[in-house]
């Protein structure tokens, strides 16, 4: 978290960033507003040894396990408004799929989801990505100093389950989609990624450079680390 936050600080400065990564070890995340305390069974998440940490972007609970995350950064007037940009981020993301031979659509615009209406993936926002009305992409934004973060995660395969299972009282039915049902296989994840990168060169054009995460880029995260790492932070009411 603290190294997308970085780029976001970069984002600021006029720089466009896209990092794909998966999690190691598994992980919940929470989104920056949700009610961590009072929704999840912190004592049961402990037994489980789960690790768990919140995202500076909104949204609701993730489990990171069979998934591919995303981070786009970029200066918060490249896309347009808030909706715009999530939608065109999501149309990218969309010819991705649509490259890998998936037959997704965008889920119709309706209000979006409440924090009070259980996991990310329990129900899709409009513009959000379905296969056959099940989602199979979760995203959420965050605008800040003249910079843009959408935050999302790309279901290869497996459910969302675990996000339930923690829920205090229970949680809304889990409605993902992952890609493995879709294609009857369980994806490469590189191949998703390749996928990925390539709709967003061919959409957005400009000369996109591949390289890791930079010992420079990694210090700037430095400065972040401490909130991310706080239960404070994380397990904020």
């Amino acid at each position: 978290m603290a190294i997308d936050r970085a780029m976001l600080d970069r984002a600021s400065s006029g720089e466009r960033w896209l990092r794909l990564y998966r999690w190691a070890p598994h992980c919940l995340s929470f989104g920056r507003h949700e009610p961590a305390l009072r929704r999840y069974d912190r004592p049961k998440i402990a037994d489980l040894g789960l690790d768990v940490v919140r995202r500076p972007t909104g949204g609701r609970a993730v489990w990171h396990a069979e998934e591919l995350t995303y981070a786009l950064a970029m200066p918060g007037d490249a896309l347009g408004g808030l909706r715009q940009a999530y939608e065109e981020i999501h149309r990218m993301l969309l010819a991705a799929l649509r490259m890998l031979g998936v037959r997704a659509e965008m889920a119709p615009a309706r209000r979006t989801a409440g924090l009070d209406a259980g996991a990310c993936f329990a129900s899709p926002a409009g513009g959000e990505i379905v296969i056959g009305g099940r989602k199979v992409v979760g995203s959420a934004q965050l605008r800040e100093g003249g910079g843009l973060l959408q935050h999302g995660s790309i279901l290869l395969a497996g459910q969302q389950r675990t996000v339930q299972d923690v829920t205090l009282g229970g949680g809304p039915p889990d409605l993902a989609g992952p890609l493995a049902d879709a294609i009857g296989r369980s994806p490469d994840v590189h191949e998703v990624a390749d996928a990925v990168a390539a709709a967003a060169a061919d959409r957005w054009g400009g000369a996109w450079e591949r390289a890791t995460v930079s010992a420079e880029l990694l210090g700037e995260a430095a400065r972040h680390e401490v909130r991310f790492r706080s239960p404070a932070w994380t397990w904020r009411a």
